[in-house]
């Protein structure tokens, strides 16, 4: 396929030259942030591959679905379609996967809560939350800036920020609020989002969120229906914010939301286009998550105390539509029915308490973050849908040590985890524990450039889904997965580049991970077991170039390989490796009022879920933003979109081979502030 990617883009990374990145907002770790002129805020930081996606450009993308939203992040793949209930988010070849919505190699964070966690057969990754409920998403790519968030994350950590009162009432006393309405064509889409913001002082803030997106079946570019890609999802959100006590040291923070689908008569293989030997269900998903934030910054350096208390409730209720399988009458359709009428629920409950201290030792500057992390995951058990049931009991320990020394960041990381997990039958108790961390270094060589590298190790320890009968079972449970990432880089950023007045920003990472002692992949082909090992690389590109007059590009890129390794000596491209892909969007700004872009994506090295390959694709959007500054339609914004312009009839990557990509779609989106 590709010669070494290490060896063919190490002397191009070196050469890349981007700018740098914050991390861990905890610690503000591993860097300061670059604000550009393009449609995306860069935001760069010595050794860490960090993509935001802000409030605007989440409103620009007009997305159905957070996988559909970040999707656009180098490195990130949106596997099985545009649906809360069958797609699923895949970073660096990790995440989901055809058969689960979850590998355990990501980890999703919602203001903190631990969600879309669970390794439900073809389900996706019960990420049911809509985008319009958020202000941020965040995407760490890779390992060294997981240790404050999990074990065993190698793809990395996506982290959805909702928004606040504040952000509509600018932070001064009063009432606010924004009302959004949107449609689609392709299947009828529609959207009502409304938002209420009051702030009656400076210290109290309060938001009320209520959003209600359905869509039809979609249509591919052949104009053909694709099947099961109907939903109807109601969200909600409340949030409150308190400061109190002497110079506001002391901040509080409530938030709850929640999301139903109430589907009918659909595949129970979410995955799927068609019901299958499985047949169609009633299914009823009930997802909500509550979180308590506090901290405490008074006037010291040593002091940052935070303190999140987040609980996570997911129910699955199913119900078989009789005549729906054609197995129905065979003596396997009892075993059947009892999967798919299987209901299934899972809790997870998490309180991680941090502090954030700076301070001087000689000529070393420090910025520190430790803290603990308690988890406690339950899940009913539900044998019949393989889905075991139990405790997953996990106390955690990190610390992060951002130490400057003039122009040279050295950044050591540690996180030590241990684990009990409980079968709620007959499978036993099992604990395991972990010591794992990484090491960042970057150097400013001055002028805007930066060079940057890091080591990460990490273990994945066992879960309530890793319980079963028999010696492998067991064996399962006494094992830690195990992966090894090493990454180099570099970066630039300046202005004045080109032109008087324009801003550039670049950044280039290459990245190789190696995974032994794997429990999570059968081999393939006639091999039995589990895989040897996995390794991937890749190079991830991120630039940003913007003009005084407004004029400005953004490019994100991808191009990668994977290697899977059965016990038997052979060997295959790995199933889940993310496909090679570029990114361009080309626009203009005329102040704050207008903004026009065309974004071009090309994918190539594409697979389908059954690992045959597929066409390379090339995709054209359109996006305008209008915001009218005067008359009646102040405080207006309107959005204009045609995705997939040329009406493009293809698969994407890691998707099933029978869900087409959807045609070409109009969106118009209304949204006035008040």
């Amino acid at each position: 396929m590709h010669a070494s990617i290490l060896r063919g883009t190490t002397a191009l990374v070196c050469l890349a030259l981007a700018a740098p990145a914050a991390a861990q907002d905890e610690a503000g770790f591993l860097g300061t942030l670059i604000l550009t002129g393009g449609k995306r805020d860069l935001s760069f930081g010595s050794a860490l591959s960090r993509t935001v996606v802000g409030e605007e450009e989440i409103a620009d993308r007009q997305a159905s679905t957070i996988a559909q939203l970040i999707d656009s992040v180098p490195g990130v793949t949106l596997v099985n379609g545009t649906t809360p209930q069958g797609s699923g988010i895949n970073i660096r070849g990790f995440g989901a996967n055809t058969t689960y919505g979850t590998d355990q190699k990501i980890a999703v964070l919602v203001d903190g809560a631990s969600v879309g966690s669970e390794e439900l057969y073809r389900i996706g990754t019960q990420l049911f939350t809509d985008p319009l409920l958020y202000r941020e998403a965040e995407v760490l790519r890779g390992t060294i800036g997981s240790f404050a968030y999990g074990s065993g994350i190698v793809g990395g950590v996506v982290k959805l920020e909702s928004k606040d009162a504040s952000d509509f009432t600018g932070g001064t006393p009063g009432f606010a609020g924004a009302q959004t309405l949107e449609y689609s064509s392709n299947g009828d889409g529609a959207v009502s989002s409304t938002t209420l913001a009051w702030q009656p002082t400076q210290r109290a803030e309060f938001l009320l969120n209520y959003t209600w997106r359905d869509q039809g079946d979609l249509t591919d570019g052949d104009g053909d229906t694709i099947g099961n890609s109907a939903f109807t999802t109601p969200s909600g959100l409340a949030k409150a914010r308190f400061t109190f006590g002497e110079t506001d040291a002391h901040e509080l923070t409530f938030s709850y939301s929640r999301t139903v689908a109430d589907d009918k008569d659909v595949p129970y293989d979410q995955f799927a286009t068609t019901g299958g030997s499985f047949g169609n269900v009633d299914r009823l998903t009930d997802t909500r998550q509550a979180v308590v934030d506090y901290r405490y910054n008074p006037a010291s350096d040593l002091i940052d105390l935070r303190a999140n208390l987040s609980y996570a409730d997911q129910k699955i209720e199913y119900d078989y539509v009789p005549g729906s399988s054609p197995l129905e009458g065979t003596p396997t359709f009892p075993f059947l029915v009892d999967t798919v009428n299987a209901d299934q629920r899972y809790e997870t409950t998490k309180l991680k308490v941090s502090n954030r201290a700076r301070f001087d030792t000689g000529t070393v500057g420090h910025d520190l973050l430790g803290g603990v992390e308690l988890m406690l995951r339950e899940r009913a058990d539900n044998d019949a849908a393989s889905a075991p049931g139990g405790e997953d009991r996990r106390v955690a320990l990190f610390v992060v040590d951002e130490m400057s020394m003039g122009p040279v960041t050295v950044t050591p990381a540690l996180r030590y985890e241990s684990s009990t997990v409980e079968s709620a039958t007959t499978y036993g108790s099992f604990d395991n524990d972990a010591l794992m961390g990484g090491l960042a270094l970057s150097y400013d060589v001055g002028n805007g450039v930066s060079v940057f590298g890091s080591t990460a190790y990490t273990e994945g320890l066992p879960i309530i889904d890793d319980l079963g009968s028999g010696d492998a079972a067991t064996a399962r449970m006494h094992n830690t997965e195990k992966s090894h990432t090493f990454e180099i880089g570099a970066e630039y950023e300046g202005s004045d580049v080109f032109a008087t007045g324009d801003t550039f920003a670049l950044r280039g990472n290459a990245y190789r991970t190696e995974m032994w002692d794997i429990t999570s992949f059968s081999a393939g082909g006639s091999a039995s077991g589990f895989l040897e090992r996995i390794e991937t690389e890749g190079f991830e590109l991120e630039a940003s170039y913007g003009m005084r007059n407004g004029v400005y590009f953004d490019v994100a890129g991808h191009l990668g390989e994977g290697t899977e390794y059965n016990p038997d000596d052979t060997d295959d491209v790995w199933r889940n490796a993310a496909a090679d892909r570029l990114q361009l969007t080309l626009g203009r700004k005329w102040d704050d009022w207008l903004d026009l872009s065309w974004e071009v994506v090309h994918t190539a090295d594409k697979r389908d879920s059954t690992g045959d390959d597929l066409p390379n694709s090339t995709v054209h959007n359109l996006r305008a933003t209008w915001r009218p500054e005067q008359g009646l339609l102040d405080g207006t914004e309107m959005r204009f979109g045609v995705e997939n312009v040329a009406d493009l009839d293809y698969v994407g990557h890691l998707a099933s081979p029978t869900r087409n990509a959807p045609g070409r779609t109009y969106k118009v989106t209304l949204t006035q502030r008040f």
